[in-house]
């Protein structure tokens, strides 16, 4: 359609539109937009918009200064045809939420001026702020037919295609952007990282060090930019190994770089790598005498010094400990290597001086150390001695004759035996010696934290919370103490009183949990999810597991913000070190813990879906006697009105929250984008395909965790319930090459075996496929000898039993009570018998895994109380519990914690 111009009266109008979208007033621009579309004249408008101007609005909804010339002369710059009154109004419906709204009136612009690339960039803007980003980069392609040298649409086409990881695409765009604004710096740096990107090093390094020569910048100058265009290319050098080049060219440009330190270690890396040991060794010995507790430069002055003997080795050491008598990693790093009367020797002096000190940490220090039973038993024959001779003389040794240690001395040498025992797995006397500690100084919050995370390792999760609520009450105002306090009464179940616990230090006015959510709190989610999951709350479960994925969909997407703000600001180095962490974020424990967690509930979901509670509890109170509904009628009435009181309060909350959200929408602007899909628990425990959504969780695990034997057992457990055979050998073969002797693959080995052979009337091709790849895993044997020959393979081990036992059991119902019998074996060669395994153990026994076995239970639940009497799930059902059932499932044992530091 031709192009209508707008006469001065509605030229006027739409001016003071662009200002209102400026001032962010879109309410009054949308007034202004009807008045025009309102002029039948006018209803499908045609005009002039500046492409650039359109971009900036769209994007970043900053202010755009409007100068006499742009005003006068800017439709000289692009012949652009576009509906603008329409593509305006559509833009500022797009910054009230109204998405449907803004995209209908942007393709009534499309339909009115197809061959606009403006209006094509305008809806790929609309696309991007959707995040739907192949849709806008499709969209920025058909832009750039039209007019293949716009500067604004080639920007923002880069931008997604480095978000996108199009590196091929991304170099090509770069390259036209270099042709058309070759004096631009981000011109030259963009085209640059593309190559290097794409580990074409040659060409990344020739495009720098043209760029650099065009920098005029005295040799004697210090720019902190050029500074950082200097590192990095000497990083680029360093990944394509020319090493003797990174060493000429950090030597020729040293004192134009502002980070000293940088250049140091890049030259004893260097160095070394070259095989120039003396002069790697001068440069690791100025950065110790730099800073004597970095342990790379000790490592790196050994690789240069190459010591022949023990002697020489520990003559380093004590040349640096003389020069700097109060450092310590000079003291520590010896005890890694030495051993026998040396260590013994060592440790004596480094555990005295420590102690005097008075330093907390001090076991920290040396827990590396404990992999070695040798070692530890000369720590616990040194710090026991020294106890002893405290308690007697105030000496370290009775043989001494010397200045008395203070009593503090005696109260940290407790504190560290308590910590010793407690990683031995001796959690009684760990008791011991903290109980006197605290009955000795009750005010030291240290003694008080250490007694919680003793009850937490012997899985009596409740007193644990309960020692650390002790402990930060004694400082209420200490962030780290409150956080750890509401992180143990996550894990002993407790979410109310952890959310109150982090309520002190949240935002006034809101919930804590919204507040933590909004500033992405993970660790609290992610213990939150584990929290309901045990409690069977799987809908709050889910919806943790979701905010979770939502912010690493967050943090991915906050790229967008440092694409151009770094190659402005030069910091080359860090954008790049970002671009690379955010390819492998979902790598982070937070999202794995999130995503394990919602695949159990997705699969047990799947597995029992959830029903109608009112069905179900008639369908019980069926089969109860009088006294027992009586009792359960009762119960009924007591919770429904606890439900109700907390919905009132829920309610209240909301509403509280929504006038406090609405005033402050009112007072600052309207919100930008619409609003996120809500989490609704409800839903999310009564979605129709729970594998389905247990897939997209296990997805990034599969793409960035493949080195973990649990996202491949995940994977298993999903396909298994699809019947997706296939997928189900990948997953099992994939678990089979890390880890072949693990419990889990093991159990799921057989299920997959048998689950095959149950399946007659598989296509020939899959079943031929699948009997040549399990016969390279089970050689010829039958199930039974299969399982028998893994029991024996592992006769030691609880949890490898457990396994061998279930499918004892899984094969042949008949031989429960041999399965049982191994299983629950307690005897002294059992060598990983624990807190978690013996757990683990008990819970399979409860839950139907040996079908009904409730006697063997309770005795076995007798019998790991005589072994750990501090254990919650193992102490007698008390009164207030209905069953042993109730007992475990509210206790909280959580196996990967309690297995930490045991």
């Amino acid at each position: 359609m031709p192009s209508v111009p707008l006469p001065p009266k509605e030229s006027n109008l739409f001016k003071r539109i662009l200002k209102c979208y400026e001032q962010k007033q879109y309410k009054n621009g949308l007034k202004f937009c009807k008045m025009i579309l309102s002029n039948p004249k006018f209803a499908e408008h045609g005009g002039f918009v500046h492409s650039d101007q359109v971009s900036t609005l769209v994007q970043s909804n900053t202010p755009v200064q409007w100068d006499d010339e742009d005003q006068n002369t800017w439709w000289k710059h692009t012949s652009v045809n576009l509906p603008k009154t329409l593509a305006m109004k559509g833009l500022t419906l797009n910054c009230l939420g109204k998405k449907e709204e803004a995209y209908e009136f942007v393709r009534k612009g499309l339909r009115n001026d197809v061959k606009s690339h403006v209006c094509w960039h305008v809806y790929g803007l609309l696309q991007r702020s959707d995040k739907k980003y192949d849709e806008a980069i499709k969209c920025y392609r058909n832009a750039l037919k039209l007019d293949k040298d716009n500067l604004q649409i080639l920007r923002d086409l880069s931008l997604l295609q480095i978000q996108m990881r199009d590196l091929e695409g991304y170099r090509e765009t770069r390259y036209q952007l270099l042709q058309l604004r070759p004096t631009q710096r981000a011109s030259w740096i963009g085209y640059a990282i593309a190559y290097h990107l794409l580990k074409d090093y040659d060409m990344a390094l020739k495009l720098l060090e043209e760029f650099r020569k065009t920098q005029q910048i005295p040799p004697n100058k210090i720019d902190y930019e050029y500074s950082e265009l200097i590192l990095y290319q000497n990083q680029v050098m360093r990944e394509a190994d020319l090493f003797q080049e990174s060493l000429e060219h950090i030597e020729t440009y040293e004192k134009q770089i502002c980070d000293k330190l940088m250049v140091e270690e890049i030259k004893g890396e260097m160095l070394l790598k070259l095989g120039r040991l003396k002069e790697a060794g001068e440069v690791y010995k100025e950065l110790i005498e730099r800073n004597a507790e970095n342990w790379y430069y000790y490592e790196g002055l050994e690789k240069a010094l190459q010591p022949s003997t023990l002697e020489e080795r520990l003559q380093i050491y004590e040349e640096v400990s003389k020069r700097h008598p109060r450092a310590v990693s000079p003291r520590r790093l010896p005890l890694n290597f030495v051993s026998g009367e040396k260590f013994r020797e060592l440790l004596d002096k480094f555990l005295r001086v420590n102690f005097s000190k008075g330093c907390p940490p001090l076991f920290t220090t040396l827990k590396s150390l404990y992999y070695n039973p040798e070692k530890v038993s000369t720590i616990q024959e040194l710090v026991t001695g020294y106890e002893t001779s405290l308690k007697t003389c105030d000496l370290f040794s009775t043989c001494e004759n010397g200045e008395k240690e203070p009593p503090t001395t005696l109260l940290w040498v407790r504190y560290f035996l308590a910590q010793h025992f407690d990683k031995l797995g001796q959690c009684s006397l760990a008791l011991d010696y903290i109980n006197t500690a605290i009955a000795s100084t009750p005010t030291l919050i240290e003694l008080f934290y250490l007694k919680a995370k003793i009850y937490k390792h012997v899985g009596n999760l409740k007193e644990a919370a309960k020692w650390m609520d002790e402990a930060q009450s004694l400082d209420t105002a200490d962030r780290f103490i409150n956080s750890k306090c509401a992180k143990y009464m996550l894990r002993a179940n407790m979410v109310k009183d952890a959310e109150e616990m982090c309520s002190k230090f949240t935002r006034e006015g809101t919930s804590a949990m919204e507040n933590l959510n909004e500033m992405q709190c993970m660790w609290f989610q992610t213990e939150c999810a584990a929290a309901y999951q045990r409690l069977g709350k799987y809908g709050d479960a889910l919806k943790k597991c979701h905010e979770v994925e939502r912010h690493f969909f967050e943090i991915t997407d906050d790229q967008f913000d440092f694409h151009t703000y770094c190659m402005r600001k030069m910091t080359l180095r860090a954008y790049v070190d970002l671009l690379r962490l955010e390819d492998v974020l979902r790598k982070h424990a937070f999202y794995f813990k999130a995503a394990r967690s919602a695949i159990e509930i997705y699969l047990k979901l799947h597995d029992n879906p959830l029903t109608n509670e009112s069905k179900e509890q008639e369908v019980n109170s069926e089969n109860l006697s009088a006294k027992e509904l009586k009792k359960m009628l009762s119960k009924q009435r007591r919770a429904q009105k606890k439900a109700k009181l907390e919905e009132e309060r829920k309610h209240a909350e909301r509403e509280r929250q929504q006038k406090n959200q609405k005033k402050k929408r009112d007072e600052e602007e309207e919100e930008t984008s619409g609003p996120r899909e809500e989490l609704i628990p409800e839903k999310l425990e009564r979605v129709e395909n729970p594998l389905e959504e247990a897939i997209k969780f296990l997805i990034p695990l599969k793409n960035l965790i493949g080195d973990e034997i649990e996202t491949h057992l995940l994977a298993f457990e999903i396909y298994f319930r699809k019947g997706k055979f296939l997928l189900m050998l990948q997953s099992v073969k994939r678990a089979f090459a890390i880890d072949s002797n693990n419990p889990w693959l093991h159990e799921c080995l057989i299920k997959f075996s048998k689950a095959v052979s149950d399946h007659s009337n598989l296509p020939e091709i899959v079943s031929k496929v699948l009997t040549q790849e399990m016969q390279k895993i089970f050689v010829n044997k039958n199930l039974e000898s299969f399982n028998e020959e893994f029991l024996k393979h592992n006769a030691t081990s609880v949890q490898h039993q457990l396994s061998g036992a279930k499918m004892m059991y899984f094969l042949d119902k008949s031989r429960q009570e041999k399965a049982i019998a191994v299983a629950t074996r307690l005897d002294k060669n059992m060598r990983d018998k624990n807190v978690k395994t013996l757990t683990k153990v008990f819970e399979a026994l409860l839950d139907g895994s040996f079908g009904s076995c409730h006697t063997q239970c309770e005795e076995y639940q007798a019998a790991c109380h005589k072994l750990f009497p501090y254990t919650s799930a193992f102490m007698p059902a008390t009164n207030e519990d209905d069953s042993s059932i109730a007992s475990v499932n509210h206790t909280a044992i959580n196996h990967d914690l309690l297995s930490n530091e045991i």
